[in-house]
């Protein structure tokens, strides 16, 4: 098909020329406005006049903003979302360039009020909130900071949380501990948010909480210590644990919220504003700037080794040799980005070396799963089996595969269902690291198709078997990194084809006959945010390329003639390269379910190229 072939060559020259002189991609990684107005507060709380980038956030913003006042985190989100407009709102009063009769201003307040105020914004902002001044710490600190020192066989204790979530909540303890917040002569007033002023306790911790403070509690009367003694220890624990881990761009682990809260930890331990480690922190996250459409972002972290990854090995699909320079460079800078330090992975892994990589360009102590064996994928054509790099990454990988047999992204066997009950929202996003369809798929894809290991393999074998235990009834995966079923059966389907299953198998059969009864009449796929809001799929009343190229390359694994439905989806996807509408920027990945999504700016290349590739080596040679 003509159109196709044009369509491949004009993404390849398009990715040639958008490469960065290290070899590298650094398409924005657009996590929506959160990180932009927290860096307005943070900035001003540490009064630091940066008033260019103050004033660029804030035009970032207002371009953000719906006609009824609000901010949306995808754009089939109801009215708004009340979090995220709180959190715009504070920001450009914090500015100073906004007064509180501006009519945006005044649209945003009507929204947050109409929406239940200051109480109904998630935790994280409440957080937020109270360490700049703005709302009340809870009477009792939700997580005690003596838990950091419970014993790894107490049943919840600090390495229980996935990496991610100890990233978070180690800063979170310490804050609630000194029940710190810091204003300056700047501070706005967001008093008149607050609908029931008198209320006590106005952080909506569940009833199942009790329990388990219950259980801590106990925990901590066990440890052995005066209690002032064991609060100072599991301070300096805390403390410790955080400067440890920070990367050598003075971020804590390379991502925007960690580092935002660590900075407010550090200030209620008695760090000045001007601290070495907080100025270096703050330069740090300056440099996860980028710029979308003329205005600056700051993203949540970089996406440097996923995008670079994702292209090489899409590209060598596409038929670019490896000793292309494009190619070439890419690999090279992926092979100096692979880890060879211990992370944290290691407590619950404690038997394999360091092999993997992270996800941002700086990141050198958190690798996971899926940006390893992304990477590997494009070294394959260029590491010889016996080369220590490609042996080592192989060799992590597989060792991270959890006890039930899938595999998690960050660390293994993270899984606590106790860990649900803590008083945060979407607690089994931020604090639980468990299997995933989309992870085991994409691993056993990784292993079925590019390395020698045996498809009659323990490990493949119980891969495949977490994935039959997992299908949903009407024959979708749940993906956990992307948006969403579309996505998990995407890497489920391809995994399991890699590792030998026929594709008469029933499991494959029900995934392939879901795939089918959602698609649109033009021939795409398209699928709601709102799915992992609801549990279940929802359409998005429009086609995505993203998700018609996941949808398709599902199919062509499956089929061995160009169906109708595989055709209808071809000429959606040729035809469409070119577009430029809201589905362009609708998110296709997610960190946490209902409130953190993910645009990937490069995954509008990436795969429609890797899908008409397979279509072409398949069905046109």
């Amino acid at each position: 098909m003509f159109r196709t072939r044009m369509g491949r060559d004009w993404i390849i020259e398009t990715l040639r020329k958008d490469q960065s002189p290290d070899g590298s991609w650094d398409y924005p990684f657009d996590t929506g406005i959160s990180t932009d107005a927290y860096m307005i507060i943070l900035l001003r709380t540490l009064e630091i006049n940066d008033e260019d980038l103050i004033q660029g956030l804030c035009k970032r913003l207002l371009s953000k903003q719906e006609k009824n006042g609000a901010w949306k985190l995808f754009y089939d989100e109801g009215e708004g979302n009340v979090s995220a407009t709180l959190e715009a709102y504070y920001a450009l009063l914090y500015s100073g360039y906004y007064p509180k009769k501006d009519e945006r201003l005044q649209a945003a307040k009507r929204f947050i009020l109409a929406h239940g105020g200051l109480k109904e914004v998630s935790t994280f902002t409440k957080i937020m909130l109270a360490v700049t001044g703005q709302y009340q710490w809870p009477a009792f600190s939700p997580l005690p900071i003596e838990m950091i020192l419970l014993p790894p066989i107490f049943p919840i204790n600090f390495y229980s949380f996935s990496v991610f979530g100890r990233a978070n909540i180690t800063p979170i303890m310490i804050l609630a501990a000194k029940k710190f917040s810091l204003k300056t002569a700047k501070s706005p007033d967001l008093s008149e948010l607050s609908i029931n002023r008198d209320e006590d306790e106005p952080w909506n911790w569940s009833n199942e909480w009790d329990s388990i403070i219950s259980l801590i509690e106990d925990g901590i009367k066990s440890l052995i210590g005066l209690p002032d003694e064991l609060h100072r220890i599991a301070i300096d624990r805390a403390k410790k644990y955080m400067l440890e881990r920070i990367e050598p761009d003075g971020t804590f682990y390379s991502y925007y919220s960690c580092t935002f809260l660590m900075i407010f930890a550090l200030l209620s331990l008695g760090y000045k504003k001007n601290d070495p480690v907080i100025t270096n922190a703050v330069a740090g996250i300056k440099s996860m700037k980028c710029e979308i459409n003329g205005l600056p972002h700051i993203q949540y972290t970089t996406a440097n080794v996923w995008n670079t990854a994702l292209i090489g090995y899409t590209l060598q699909s596409a038929g670019i040799s490896q000793a292309d320079p494009m190619v070439a460079n890419a690999n090279r800078y992926l092979l100096s980005r692979q880890h060879d330090k211990f992370g944290d992975w290691v407590i619950h892994n404690p038997y394999s070396l360091p092999g993997g990589w992270g996800f941002s360009n700086i990141n050198t102590i958190l690798p996971d799963v899926d940006d390893t064996t992304a990477a590997l994928r494009s070294l394959a054509r260029i590491v010889p089996p016996a080369n220590t790099a490609w042996e080592r990454g192989v060799s992590w990988a597989l060792s991270m595969q959890n006890d039930d047999g899938g595999w998690p992204a960050f660390e293994k066997n993270t899984d606590s269902k106790l860990l649900e009950y803590l008083p945060l929202e979407k607690a089994e996003f931020l604090l639980m690291d468990p299997s995933c369809a989309d992870l085991t798929g994409r691993t056993l894809e990784f292993f079925g198709n590019f390395t020698n290991i045996p498809r009659h393999h323990t490990a493949m074998k119980n891969g495949i078997k977490w994935l039959r235990k997992e299908q949903r009834s009407d024959g979708s995966w749940y993906g956990r990194w992307g948006i969403c079923y579309i996505y998990g059966t995407w890497a489920a389907i391809t995994g399991l084809i890699a590792i030998g299953l026929d594709g008469r198998d029933p499991a494959v059969q029900r995934a392939v006959n879901w795939l089918l009864s959602i698609q649109n009449m033009d021939g795409g796929w398209g699928e709601s945010c709102r799915s992992d809001v609801l549990n279940k799929y929802i359409a998005l009343g429009t086609s995505t390329l993203v998700h018609t190229a996941w949808a398709l390359d599902a199919l062509i694994a499956v089929s061995d003639h160009p169906t109708v439905e595989i055709q209808r989806g071809i000429r959606y996807l040729a035809a469409s390269l070119d577009r430029r509408d809201w589905s362009m920027d609708y998110p296709k990945g997610q960190g946490m379910g209902g409130a953190f999504y993910i645009h990937y700016h490069s995954y509008r290349y990436i795969f429609p190229l890797l899908t008409l590739s397979h279509y072409h080596q398949k069905f046109e040679t």
